[in-house]
């Protein structure tokens, strides 16, 4: 067994090096970072599928006893959630499994034949419960990762270079997943960031917003069409989110929809893959250029729901309002449009708060990143956004940053 260091980042001047009794250095004073080879944060399609296959290359879960698996390269995975579904587990109940949008299975797991009416909130945690135990992932949880950064310079082992996750239990504990003596930092070779976009709901401003007298929501806070019953609803956005819940809210409230541009709409039937559109927003991140969303670059399909919307004459595209009034919005053309609600569906931003120590950002905005790769920090790993932000292209990313992290171990690459 080769030798692992851990890392104390504790605030403090003075260093002694000494043994611990997982065999690595910790530098007192302060408590001493786990080594492990690979640390996955978020427990969503993208960060099951590195998980998966991780397992198939021989990584073990940390911390298992050495009778339990001998495997040399270990990995954990730490998920903010407190129970399995990632985002699934937040969306809105009429998000039934007949509607969700091009749902691709995780590797080696078919997804269940269920009634196409049941709550996409129902299924797929579920589903994705059953992923993480039958593949062996052991995901701990609720735990929420602070930081992410180098070292500092000094207090690393000779063995090799890491970088340090900080962490910390979040909430109560669920299903027994987060133990009371677990690591609350890493010392990882390797980071596989697949935190999503969920927890960070992008808000555009536009003046006037903070004098509007009415309820203005996100659709990350989406309930249901019923609390906006008889009211007069704008709806912001162009994505999928925005024309599903326009043919909802449709039906029982008074609508406008209001988009920045106009819409691209696809009338042919959706590819059976969306490689080549994966690739096209690759190439902008390999840029620096903050990622963009797949249906940016395929164009709208016409899914059932935007023809159910178009035959009752709700689906009108209007353009952009100029600015937010307290009793409504005001258009382009001088008219004042009244509101009781404004409902941003205006997508996510990258969860990746955590990953700023690591000074990653450029001038554009993005962090520089190939086949999922950070170029400027290769030990890091960004999966489930961008190119990789749909099912298809989140199963694809986790494989491919665990194919590259295996070819590093196996050349025995010092970064």
């Amino acid at each position: 067994m080769k030798t692992r260091a851990a890392i104390d980042e504790g605030p403090s001047s003075t260093r002694t090096a000494r043994m611990t009794d997982h065999g690595g250095v910790t530098l007192e004073p302060g408590t001493p970072a786990a080594p492990v080879d690979v640390v996955v944060i978020g427990a969503g399609q993208a960060g099951l599928s590195a998980g998966y296959h991780l397992r198939r290359r021989g990584f073990a879960p940390a911390g298992r006893a050495a009778g339990e698996d001998r495997s040399e390269r270990t990995f954990v995975m730490l998920d903010a959630d407190e129970a399995p579904g990632g985002a699934w587990q937040h969306r809105w109940e009429s998000l039934t499994m007949r509607t969700v949008n091009g749902i691709f299975a995780l590797p080696d797991h078919p997804v269940p034949d269920v009634d196409p009416d049941t709550p996409s909130r129902e299924i797929l945690p579920r589903y994705f419960a059953d992923y993480e135990a039958r593949h062996d992932l052991d995901v701990r949880r609720p735990v929420r990762v602070r930081s992410v950064r180098r070292p500092v310079p000094g207090r690393v082992d000779p063995a090799g270079d890491h970088l340090v996750v900080v962490t910390e239990p979040t909430g109560a504990p669920r299903r027994g997943t987060f133990r009371p003596g677990d690591p609350r930092t890493w010392a990882a070779r390797y980071v596989i960031n697949a935190t999503g976009t969920w927890t960070r709901p992008f808000w555009p401003y536009y003046p006037g917003q903070e004098t509007f007298r009415g309820r203005q929501v996100h659709v990350h806070d989406y309930v249901s069409a019923d609390e906006f019953t008889g009211q007069r609803v704008v709806i912001v956005g162009a994505g999928i989110s925005a024309t599903q819940l326009l043919e909802e809210i449709s039906r029982v409230a008074d609508t406008l929809w209001v988009t920045r541009r106009e819409i691209e709409w696809e009338t042919g039937p959706p590819p059976d893959n969306f490689s080549a559109a994966i690739d096209r927003v690759a190439e902008r991140t390999a840029r620096g250029l903050p990622p963009e969303s797949v249906i940016r670059v395929t164009g709208m399909y016409r899914a059932p729901w935007i023809d159910r919307a178009d035959a009752r004459g709700v689906l009108v595209r209007h353009p952009m309002f100029t600015r937010i009034e307290p009793d409504g919005v005001r258009m382009p053309d001088g008219r004042l449009e009244p509101a009781d609600v404004i409902l941003w569906a205006t997508g996510f931003r990258p969860a990746i708060a955590h990953l700023a120590p690591l000074g990653l950002r450029t001038a554009e905005g993005g962090i520089r990143v190939a086949d999922g790769r950070a170029l400027d920090q290769p030990r890091l790993f960004l999966i489930g956004y961008g190119p990789s932000q749909s099912t298809v292209g989140a199963n694809r990313a986790g494989r491919d940053a665990v194919r590259q992290i295996v070819a590093d171990l196996r050349e025995g690459s010092r970064l």
